[in-house]
Formats: C-alpha cells, structure tokens, sequence
C-alpha cells in the first residue's frame, strides 16, 4: 500500500476564535488524487489554508512525507513542497501570460528549474503558449483558471492543493479543466482537490472525503460515493 505523503490528524482550526474545523483526519497517498467535497461554507478551504500554514491549528498535527509541518510559517510550507492554488483566480492582471507563470517559480530549488517547468506547462497547457505574451487581464475566465494552475505548477511542488477548480466556469471549460487534472494525476502528481460539485469528481478521484460543519462524515471511493446517493441527496442536495 502507498504511503502517504500528506497525514491530517484530528486536526481543529478556526477563525477568531470561532472553531471551523472538527477533529478532522484524512490521508493522501503519494501519486494520488483525493477529493474533499462538502457544502458551500463547511471548512473545506480552511482546511486548505490550514495544510498551506494560513490558518493556525488549535489541535491536532498535519505532516508531510512523515514530518509536521503544522505550525510552520507558510514560505516554509512552500519549500517543504506544498503549492496552492486558490479559489478564483488570483493573478497578476498587469503582467503577460509568460511572467504570471514565472512568478510561480519563486522557491529556490524551483527557480532553478524554471525553464524545464516552463516547458512542461506549455506542454500540458498549449494555450498559455499560445497567449504567453498577452496580459492576464485579457484571458478568458477559463484561460485564466489554467494559468493559475500552470503558475502553481511551476513552483515544482510534491504536493498540489486545487480548490474548487470548476468555480464560475461554464461548463465546456470545466470539462477542459478535469482534463488538465486527469493528465496530472497520470503524470504522478500529488493532488489533493476540493469540490463543491460531486459529479466532477467520479472517474478521477481515488478517495473521497465528504466535510460537512467542519467534520468528516463520509469518506470512501468515488465509485462508493455514487452509489451512495443519499449521502449526496442528504450533505449536497442530490
């Protein structure tokens, strides 16, 4: 069985005070895809920003490759390995396709690799070539969200948090953007990927976790989690 490279132990974070997170644990296996889905507003991104050392934790420990890193500052998370890419579509609207993109490869051992990566991205992501000298501002929402996860990319990370890639996305695009994540995941990158829509998941993901108020109620295989319909109909709305 594969070890994991990503351990979350009972793990309780929150925000002034208020507790969001519960006891939360999961695993991510090295190579694998696991999806953290859940209703709108239930710690799903807390949970992210605990992993990446934005939130604090209260209790509980998260490690990576077997080490804690909880409690570290988030620069040091980085250069552990662990890349996010956020919500939206947090960019640098004034620069060009090609800076955005270099921007991403800001840790050390990343920038040194930096036209290696850069390659890879334009390979995996042809139409950021294709528009690697147009302002960001320019790009359509959904070049906009490859862009943020070709920048993500280039930071050369072991593990890629993506949360909620599909966001806003008509979806034609959104089905380019699970293309993007299926090649990635065949390719052995590390992912773990927060949901709001269930159905994008089935067919990419090894493990499902469902969060809801902060806990996790259910976890299993994608293939489990579409047979479970009440499960979807109970925490999602069907």
């Amino acid at each position: 069985m594969t070890a994991p490279l990503l351990e979350i132990r009972n793990v309780e974070a929150g925000y002034g005070g208020q507790k969001v997170l519960r006891d939360v644990s999961l695993e991510v296996p090295a190579g694998g895809l696991v999806t953290l889905i859940g209703p709108n507003g239930h710690g799903k991104t807390t949970l992210m920003h605990a992993i990446s050392g934005l939130v604090r934790l209260t209790s509980g420990e998260i490690r990576l490759e077997g080490q804690a890193i909880s409690g570290r500052k988030a620069h040091q998370i980085v250069e552990k390995g662990v890349v996010q890419i956020p919500q939206g579509d947090i960019l640098f609207t004034d620069m060009s396709v090609q800076d955005n993109l270099m921007m991403g490869a800001y840790p050390k051992a990343a920038y040194a690799n930096a036209g290696e990566s850069l390659e890879t991205v334009y390979k995996l992501l042809p139409r950021l070539e294709e528009r690697r000298g147009q302002i960001a501002s320019t790009l359509s929402g959904g070049e906009r969200r490859m862009l943020s996860i070709g920048r993500g990319l280039m930071a050369n990370g072991k593990l890629l948090l993506i949360d909620e890639p599909s966001l806003g996305l008509a979806p034609l695009v959104i089905d380019q953007i699970y293309e993007v994540i299926a090649d990635l995941k065949a390719r052995g990158t590390t992912i773990l990927l927060v949901e709001e829509n269930a159905s994008r998941v089935i067919g990419v993901a090894d493990k499902v976790y469902l969060l809801d108020d902060g806990r996790i109620v259910w976890q299993g295989s994608a293939d489990e989690m579409e047979e479970n319909a009440d499960i979807l109909e109970t925490y999602l709305g069907g």
